[in-house]
Formats: C-alpha cells, structure tokens, sequence
C-alpha cells in the first residue's frame, strides 16, 4: 500500500485524527482513517499473588472500568517507556517500584491507530500519595488476589483488551523464569 496524500481532519492534546488517500497494489485507490496517539506505557504492579488495579470512568462506554495502570505522556509528548511508566505508576496509584522488567509490547487497533503499549511488570513496591490528573480525579486503586483477577476476567468485570493482554505477558514472562 502507498500513501498518496494525507489531510489532518481532527486533532487535540491527546490525539490526531487524519484521512490518507491509498494506492493499492492492484492501481486502485481508497482512503484509510488513521488516529495517531502517542505510545503509551501499561504497568503491573505485583507483590506477592496482589496486582493492583485502578477503575474510573470510560466515557466512551459510559461506565466504570477496572484496569492495569496505563497511560500516555501530556500533549502527545514522546516520553522514554520506561520513565512513562514510572510516572503513569506513581501518578494512578501513588506507587514507586524497586524494580520495572519490561514484558512486551502490544499494538492498541493496528486496523485504524498507529498508538502502541510497552508492558512493565512493577515489584518492590513502595506506598506513597498518586498525583493524577484533573480527567483521572474519579479514579480509584485498589489490590487484588490473582485469582480474583482472573475470576473478574471471566465474569466480564475486566473487558480491558490491553489489560488482559498484558496479563498474558506476564504468564509468558512467568513461564519462562527458571
């Protein structure tokens, strides 16, 4: 496939929206929707059989939802991975880690965003107070056993793809360790 051309039809500090003209390789034209988000960086924080999760408000869904820290940096900046998920971290849960191993990496909607995940597993864990932002005020953080995790996936109280995808890096992660 070739870009042809590409306009910009929406953009705010979080996101781009923009339309690309195509050529396929059959000479046919088309157009491709894209929406550009930065990358972001999804957390796992561990201690003991305890993962911590925090749940706020999916507007888009318009409910609750219970996931593994993730975030972006502020005004689609490019931020080191490993940095971001310190601060996603530290900013939603109020945790510091000892210790981040970075698991994977996770590819959002690859059909219509560019937006990709790096996965870190958190241990040596530390409490201390979150500094979230103004959009993440009705958040809450909570710990929960592994298997109680896994019995919400089931259930449907966990739908978060990048969540439960990261999940699954750890397992790989765990299976490989000797």
């Amino acid at each position: 496939m070739e870009t042809l051309g590409s306009r910009e039809v929406y953009a705010n500090q979080w996101m781009v929206v923009r339309e690309d003209a195509i050529g396929r390789a059959d000479g046919t034209t088309g157009i491709y929707g894209v929406v550009d988000k930065p990358d972001f960086a999804l957390v796992i924080p561990m201690d003991g059989e305890r993962l911590r999760l925090v749940e706020q408000f999916r507007y888009p869904l318009g409910m609750r939802r219970w996931e593994f820290p993730q975030g972006t940096a502020p005004e689609r900046a490019d931020v080191d991975p490993l940095v971001l998920a310190e601060r996603e971290l530290r900013e939603e849960t109020g945790l510091r880690a000892g210790k981040l191993v970075q698991l994977g990496l996770l590819d959002v909607a690859p059909g219509m965003s560019s937006q990709r995940g790096r996965v870190f597993l958190a241990t040596e864990l530390r409490e201390g107070f979150h500094e979230r932002e103004h959009e993440e005020q009705d958040m809450r953080s909570a710990w929960f056993p592994r298997a109680e995790f896994e019995a919400m996936i089931a259930r449907g109280d966990i739908t978060d793809a990048q969540s439960i995808a990261a999940y699954t890096l750890l397992l790989l992660h765990e299976h490989a360790q000797p």
